[in-house]
């Protein structure tokens, strides 16, 4: 494996970040600057740890670290989703595929927390 872009659990934590842009484009405009904002950046937060962690993967203390962040923020991300679904910006439907899709993800990344070897 060259690069962190060719992880699973990389592929899958950036079509749900994209996936979360596309569907709070809809949110109302004034949750721009909170809800909106926070679950793009937590969402996104999860891509960026994993590919930080996966560059220094040699440094397995770092490695867990950065993959750590990573699962922190993805569990960040099922909170606003939360609140996007009591707020009803999103369906029962919709809140239930993006948190699947995100206990997944945490899977993985605790997979990688736990063999971090296996990555190096």
């Amino acid at each position: 494996m060259s690069s962190f872009k060719d992880l699973l659990v990389y592929k899958k934590a950036f079509s749900l970040a994209m996936e979360i842009f596309e569907i709070t484009k809809k949110f109302p405009t004034e949750e721009k600057y909170s809800l909106i904002d926070q679950v793009r950046r937590s969402s996104r937060s999860v891509c960026s740890n994993i590919a930080e962690g996966y560059r220094k993967r040699r440094y397995q203390a770092h490695f867990v670290s950065k993959i750590s962040d990573a699962d922190m923020e993805n569990s960040e991300t099922q909170v606003w989703l939360e609140f996007s679904l009591k707020c009803k910006y999103i369906s029962n439907e919709i809140f239930s595929n993006l948190t699947d899709r995100s206990e997944e993800i945490g899977r993985l990344l605790n997979h990688m927390i736990e063999y971090p070897g296996k990555y190096s």
